[in-house]
């Protein structure tokens, strides 16, 4: 009887040191309250999106980009920014493109198939139409240095003797455009100014806050949103009836990827309905469109 005794306690205790030693078959843990169960959601797939943006919009969407990591963190956004004019070469010429964001609608019109204003003279289709939507409006403004050395105080006194040398964005730039459009509602001629060695011009609206920045003119016409940027002494802003609205248009583009577009898809509607996005683009002066 002892015997016995002895032998069950021994078989227990071997089985009690096996289990605790791992061998055998364990029973599962039970999970620790507030500890989430592992997902069994496979990852999502990395993403590389190619994102060209009007210069005017490198600091938001830079700011954004790091926040958008945060939203979808399999997602690379990798940005060019120039004026719209040269983006739009480019992306003629074959350069691959996910995302494009003007800043005005003829350079989109010239790659949509869809233009009913008669932009697109060559009938190129680069743009998944029906994700094209109007993104944010900025606002043209007279800029000086933080010293104001001419004392200029509005677009009219372009045409006094107060300037000697004002600079402006190329034609085929948007914010050149507007600024060729604002000068002749006034009156003022850009052929005389240019004669008397009055202009020079940028290839696009940062290298003109840049000169205006740098003392080397004494103003510039740029955007709202470049102005809050390089932290310039803005004198002037046109109002709607000397240049219009400055809308800038944003469209998935079918020179991407295909595995980018859903992705480009959800992005773009991030830059207008998060909260975050919103705010970082109307603190600098844009207003997001709705």
């Amino acid at each position: 009887m002892k015997k016995a005794l002895s032998l069950t306690l021994a078989l227990a205790m071997t089985a009690s040191l096996t289990a605790c030693s791992g061998g055998g078959t364990a029973a599962s843990p039970t999970p620790v309250a507030g500890t989430p169960a592992p997902s069994s959601a496979p990852a999502a797939e990395p993403v590389e999106l190619t994102v060209f943006a009007a210069a005017s919009m490198e600091a938001t969407l830079t700011e954004i980009a790091e926040r958008y990591q945060e939203v979808a963190p399999n997602v690379e956004l990798v940005f060019t920014f120039d004026s719209s004019g040269t983006l739009k070469t480019q992306i003629e010429e074959g350069a691959p493109c996910d995302i494009f964001i003007s800043a005005a609608q003829k350079q989109m019109n010239q790659l949509d198939s869809a233009d009913t204003t008669g932009t697109n003279t060559d009938g190129l289709d680069f743009v998944y139409s029906d994700t094209r939507f109007d993104l944010v409006e900025n606002k043209v403004v007279l800029a000086v240095p933080d010293d104001n050395p001419k004392d200029i105080q509005s677009f009219s006194d372009l045409a006094s003797d107060k300037l000697s040398l004002l600079c402006i964005g190329n034609e085929d730039v948007p914010v050149g455009s507007y600024s060729l459009e604002i000068l002749d509602t006034l009156g003022i001629d850009i052929a005389q100014l240019d004669s008397a060695g009055k202009v020079t011009y940028g290839t696009n609206v940062s290298e003109v806050a840049n000169q205006v920045k740098e003392g080397a003119v004494d103003c510039g016409i740029i955007y709202a949103t470049d102005a809050y940027t390089y932290e310039l002494t803005v004198v002037d802003q046109a109002t709607e009836d000397l240049c219009g609205q400055v809308i800038y248009p944003a469209a998935v583009m079918k020179s991407g990827t295909e595995a980018g577009h859903d992705a480009a898809v959800e992005f773009l509607n991030y830059l207008h309905t998060d909260p975050e996005a919103v705010s970082i683009l109307e603190g600098v002066g844009f207003t997001v469109l709705p």
